[in-house]
């Protein structure tokens, strides 16, 4: 009889799930996101970003349903370069999320979602970035992006390390 767990095998690759070891979105201690109107002033989203250094913004339409983002890094090469006005609204720079069908699915990602989904996420959708809301797609709570799932995966880490160590 072979032994499992001392028998190596081919498949090299770690388990998604044993790399996050049950950890959630909500585990990333995201800071809440801030949401803007379509109808907002690029004023206030240039602001609004660089308070508090996001890179994207989600973009809300009169129904409080997200149809969008701002990359602001792109924004600001464009209000730079004088093709916007601080007064312009931003419906004038969103890119639109594509509208949910079978061949473009809305993934909902929420709190509990493991980490390993989120991983999964990225890597299908070509994103950089995920927004978080609630069960019902109610309320966008945050914005996840690849670099807060690295940031979560070595703090988690360095958790576990520390406790095997005492």
């Amino acid at each position: 009889m072979i032994d499992k767990e001392t028998t190596p095998t081919a498949n090299t690759k770690p388990d998604l799930a044993a790399k996050y070891r049950g950890a959630c979105v909500e585990d990333l201690q995201l800071p809440p996101a801030f949401c803007l109107s379509e109808d907002a002033p690029i004023s206030h989203a240039l602001e609004a970003a660089y308070e508090r250094e996001f890179d994207q913004l989600p973009i809300l339409n009169d129904r409080r349903r997200p149809i969008g983002y701002l990359y602001v890094p792109s924004l600001k090469q464009r209000f730079e370069a004088g093709t916007i006005k601080e007064d312009d609204p931003v419906y004038k720079c969103i890119t639109h999320f594509p509208l949910s069908s079978r061949s473009h699915p809305y993934t909902v990602i929420h709190p509990l979602t493991p980490l390993e989904e989120l991983e999964r996420f990225f890597h299908s959708s070509g994103t950089d970035f995920a927004l978080v809301t609630d069960v019902e797609r109610k309320w966008v709570l945050a914005v996840a992006t690849k670099d807060d799932l690295e940031v979560g995966r070595s703090a988690k880490l360095r958790i576990i390390e520390r406790s095997m160590r005492s």
